[in-house]
C-alpha cells in the first residue's frame, strides 16, 4: 500500500493521509483522484441532507431515475448559483431554504407548473422559448403530451 501525506491547504503543520494500492500512480494523480472522490462525497451528503434524496418512496425504476435526475439538477443549479455569488454562505442557505420550502408535488403537477411558468415568461424573453417548449413537448412520450394538452 502506498501512503502519501500532502500538506493541508491553509493549515500549517497538518497533513492529509492518502492511501492507495496502485503503486504506479504519481502523488499528483493520487491527489486528483481523491479530489474527484471528495466532490462525489460532498454531492451525496448535500443531496441526502438538504435535498431529501434518501427520503424518496418511489417504487418504480423509472421514477427513481427521474427523482435522482431532478435531485442532481437541483444540486447543479444551487452549485451554479453559489459560484455566481460572492457570499460564501449562500450554498448552505439555499439548501436550507430549498429543504424547508418545497411542497410535495406530483411529477405531472410540477411539469405543468414549470411549463406554465415558462410560457408566461415567454413574452418577456423572446419567441425562442416557444420553439424550445414545442421541441420539448414533441420529445415527450405521447401519453404525457395528451396529459399536458388536457391540463393546459
Amino acid at each position: 500500500m502506498n501512503v502519501w501525506l500532502p500538506p493541508k491547504r491553509g493549515s500549517k503543520g497538518k497533513y492529509l493521509v492518502l492511501a492507495t494500492t496502485q503503486y504506479k500512480l504519481h502523488p499528483q494523480e493520487i491527489i486528483q483522484l481523491y479530489g474527484r472522490r471528495w466532490q462525489i462525497e460532498t454531492y451525496f451528503k448535500a443531496a441526502k441532507q438538504y435535498l431529501a434524496l434518501n427520503k424518496s418512496q418511489i417504487q418504480s425504476y423509472d421514477g427513481q431515475c427521474g427523482y435522482i435526475a431532478v435531485t442532481a439538477l437541483t444540486y447543479d443549479l444551487l452549485a451554479w448559483q453559489e459560484r455566481q455569488s460572492i457570499d460564501d454562505r449562500i450554498l448552505g442557505d439555499l439548501f436550507y431554504l430549498m429543504n424547508e420550502a418545497l411542497p410535495d408535488l406530483a411529477f405531472e403537477e410540477a411539469l405543468v407548473y414549470l411549463l406554465t411558468a415558462l410560457k408566461e415568461a415567454k413574452a418577456e424573453i423572446s419567441a425562442t422559448v416557444e420553439q424550445i417548449l414545442d421541441n420539448f413537448i414533441k420529445l415527450l412520450p405521447v401519453f404525457m403530451q395528451k396529459q399536458l394538452l388536457r391540463t393546459a
